[in-house]
This record gives structure tokens, sequence and C-alpha cells, in this order.
């Protein structure tokens, strides 16, 4: 742990700004109590949440061929139910992010706060730039390398299929990472993440099993909530290009924005499973909220399609991914991973 923490304060006085600093300090903080998972034997249920993660970690390994590091071998007990608040912002008449700059990085479209009330503060600031503003608890993020990820005790309660995705998308993160591709990086790591926690329930529990059932009811769910979003989004897109003057984009933008939500309560039943999307219809919607559905699912079509062509080989697609970061990550990645798993663009056209 010692060192875990010389290490970050090295890279911390590399980085400037109050900002890293003040961040990096308070996730000092965590990390000093962090303690072994093997540690974990206070109760049943930690040793129970202690195996899950070593077999989640092992599928990673062996059947994914994720990236193996010291991620997610220690925990942080903490008195909340999530670990940052992340803000972000767009354009209120175009999907446009604003975009953060950080060393190693580069350019990344949220910001995190460990605390909660920092982040209300930089959404005031961005506000009175006149952005669409955003702010979202997160569970985890991934330090790409720089030192151990840990667990964090909220954690312990979620869904072997929630941890699961949870884990395999951020060891994707150190796995694959293309800096100034923030779209793409966190596309594949959705893709990859649920994924994976789909082929890691299959094995676990099998494909006739309840749980495996309920986590495809919850996928079709999501899928549906994602595809009601793209179509609004696509409708305000329209809008935005078109040539109405800027005040008049704002106040249609709200219209729309109303009667789709209007629709979404009224075909509620017709489009869901259960009950975990009620609350869109309810909720304060503006561009930032949409543009992360943008930036985290926009490629998932795409994704799927190559996935599905490559014979649903997963450690293929992500040894494919991998290579592009090993190439130095230049250009679109999405042809690049295509050329990665076929060849040139033409040889895959005729697979």
């Amino acid at each position: 742990m010692l060192a875990a923490v010389a290490s970050l304060f090295v890279v911390l006085l590399c980085f400037s700004g109050c900002y890293t600093l003040k961040q990096g300090f308070i996730l000092l903080g965590y990390l000093s109590k962090a303690v072994p998972l093997e540690k974990l034997t206070a109760n049943s249920e930690e040793r129970r949440f202690a195996e899950r993660v070593e077999d989640i970690r092992r599928f990673s390994k062996e059947y994914l061929g994720l990236k193996q590091n010291k991620n997610y071998t220690t925990y942080v007990s903490i008195d909340r139910s999530y670990l940052a608040a992340v803000v972000s912002a767009a354009q209120p008449d175009a999907f446009v992010s604003y975009e953060w700059r950080f060393p190693l990085v580069g350019a990344v479209p949220y910001k995190g706060f460990f605390n909660t009330e920092d982040a209300r503060a930089e959404g005031e600031k961005l506000k009175k730039k006149g952005m669409d503003v955003w702010i979202r608890g997160v569970d985890a993020f991934s330090a790409l390398g720089w030192f151990k990820d840990p667990l964090y005790s909220y954690m312990k309660d979620y869904s072997t299929r929630h941890l699961a995705d949870l884990l395999i998308h951020e060891q994707l993160h150190a796995t694959v990472y293309l800096a100034g591709q923030s779209q793409f990086n966190e596309e594949l790591a959705e893709f990859v993440g649920g994924e994976g926690a789909r082929l890691y329930m299959e094995k676990t529990f099998g494909a006739a099993s309840p749980e495996y059932r309920a986590m495809l009811d919850d996928n079709a769910d999501n899928a549906a909530f994602v595809a009601f979003i793209r179509g609004l989004t696509a409708e305000l897109e329209a809008l935005y290009q078109g040539a109405l003057p800027r005040e008049e984009k704002l106040r249609e933008k709200e219209r729309i924005i109303a009667r789709a939500q209007e629709r979404f309560e009224a075909e509620y039943e017709q489009r869901f499973l259960g009950e975990n999307y009620r609350f869109f219809s309810s909720m304060t919607i503006n561009n930032a909220y949409l543009e992360l559905y943008r930036l985290y699912y926009s490629g998932g079509d795409y994704l799927a399609s190559l996935y599905e062509r490559s014979g649903k080989d997963i450690r293929r697609f992500i040894a494919a991914a991998a290579s592009i970061k090993r190439a130095g990550g230049s250009g679109d990645p999405r042809t690049a991973l295509e050329t990665a798993l076929f060849g040139s663009k033409a040889d895959a056209d005729v697979r």
C-alpha cells in the first residue's frame, strides 16, 4: 500500500492544478483504508462477495483475455452508495459536448468529483456559460494502471450480473484505452462489459436458469430504452440542424421532449417488461443527459455487428481492440478495429 500511495503522489505532482491534487488526495484517503480482499472473512456475506469477485476476475483473465493486474484485490469501506459525482455538459441547441483536457488521457467529456458539492459548483459554472448540465453518481472508474482500483463496500449489494458487468467494463478500460477517444473507449467498454457479463452468467448459472432469464429481460428493457432515446435524439438533431432561430429551436426542443415523455408513459407497458425505466416520464431531460447515451451507446450496433461477423469470439474481439492500442490508436478506431479483425475493409466486406 505504501508503494501505491507513493506512486500516486508522484503522479499528482506531475499533474498541474488544484482540481487534480484535491481529487487525488481524497482518493489517497480511500486507498489508505484499503484491505486485501482475502481478509474479508468477518461474516458470510463478505466471504461470498470476495468469492464472487475472485471468480469474475478469474473468468476475465481465462475466458475473456483481459489484462491481469492487482485491480479489485483490495476493499474499502465508505459510507455512501456511489464513488464520485461526475459532471457532463453540452450545448443546449446542439449535441456538442463540453470537454476537459487532462494529461495522459487527453480530452474527455466529463469531470469527476469525490465531493458532491464540488460537482454542483462545477455544474453551476457551466450553467452560467449557457450549457446544459447533468450530474450523476458513478460506482467505479479505471485508474488505467496508475494504481490498484479497489472494491467499495456498496458493491456487496450488487447482483452477480451487475458486479460482473462493472468489473469487466472497468478491466476493459485497463486493457484498452485510446487517449483522446472517449466515445470509442466507452462504447467498447459498455459492449464488452455487457457481453462479458452475459457469458459469465451463462457459464455460472446456465442458460435455463432464472438468473440468466432475468438478465435477458433486463437487457431487452435496456435495449428498448436506448432505442427510444435514439429516436428522441434523432428528432432533436433534425431540429438543431434546421433553419429556425436559436430561441425558437430551444422552445421547440422543450415541446419535443415533453411529447416524448408523454408518449413514453402512455406506451410503457408495451415497451418494457420491468419497472426500471419509469423514472424517465417525470425527470428533467436536457442535451447533457441525452449526450451520455450518444457517448456510451451510439456505436453499440456497429460493435455488435463486428462481434457477430467475427464469430462471437469475445477473446479474439478484445485482442483485436488491444492491438489498436499497441499500434498507437491513430485514425478512426472503429475502422482500425474492423481491420484488426478482418484485415482490410475490402476483405471484411466479402466475408
